[in-house]
């Protein structure tokens, strides 16, 4: 495996679609991979995916009134007040499962300026993968 299979497996998993991409790194690890690089290539993919995310909030919101939009108005209208309640530093859980997706949607329907978005971003998956590199490296130790 490459970096460029982490990188690419890191972008999918920050997309609407479900990939977990520490497995990947895991092996890469194991396999003695170097973790600064690991760290760098999850934690760009999976930024870069977000950015799709919101990207995708950002245009797509011209189609809310479609049918085949994925979102009923009103879940849009609930998430669109919990990112204003909870604000831009929301971004900094954009790694959570579940949630994590979903947030950085909503930051691009709530047009999130793209530096403080990428910057938030990057900064909470850097310290994720920090944390799963770290973790990976005391077990098989």
């Amino acid at each position: 495996m490459t970096y460029l299979s982490l990188f690419i497996s890191a972008f999918i998993a920050a997309t609407l679609l479900p990939f977990y991409s520490e497995v990947i790194l895991g092996v890469m690890l194991v396999n003695g991979a170097d973790p600064l690089w690991l760290w760098l290539s999850a934690t760009c993919g999976n930024t870069l995916g977000s950015w799709v995310n919101w990207l995708l909030g950002r245009y797509l919101l011209h189609f809310k009134e479609r049918k085949w939009f994925p979102f009923k108005q009103e879940k849009l209208a609930k998430a669109q007040n919990s990112f204003s309640r909870y604000g831009l530093w929301s971004l900094l859980f954009a790694w959570l499962p579940v949630i994590g997706d979903p947030i950085t949607f909503i930051a691009g329907i709530m047009k999130v300026r793209i530096l403080p978005f990428i910057t938030l971003v990057f900064i909470g998956k850097g310290a994720r993968y920090a944390i799963v590199i770290a973790l990976a490296n005391s077990v098989s130790t």
